[in-house]
């Protein structure tokens, strides 16, 4: 059996078949959606693509909670922030959240 024989049985059963817990079509919307309708203030972040992962909306709130998911483009990211009613930026052009950041070293220092 060869190294690479051995990665593609590894991630998700035989010659790398997806797993059944692969996302459906729509899962990632319908998580943003509940997420940004359950917290308080969160603010949109348009991650542009990279060589490595897709274009991605980054939804953070008020006390830095956040959540990622890959969308289409940047076009669909606008649009799906300002139908929902919040505030969309582009990480690139205003950075991060602190409150992002200072909730991330909340959880670290609660050994999550």
């Amino acid at each position: 059996m060869g190294l690479f024989s051995r990665l593609r049985r590894n991630r998700g059963g035989p010659a790398g078949n997806v797993s059944s817990s692969s996302p459906r079509p729509g899962q990632h919307r319908a998580h943003l959606e509940e997420f940004a309708r359950t917290r308080p203030e969160v603010e949109a972040f348009i991650e542009p693509a990279t060589t490595v992962t897709p274009t991605t909306l980054l939804l953070v709130a008020k006390d830095g909670e956040w959540t990622r998911r890959p969308v289409p483009d940047v076009k669909t990211a606008q649009e799906f922030a300002r139908k929902i009613g919040i505030p969309v930026y582009d990480v690139n052009l205003s950075g991060y959240p602190s409150s992002m950041r200072e909730y991330n070293a909340r959880r670290k220092a609660e050994g999550f």
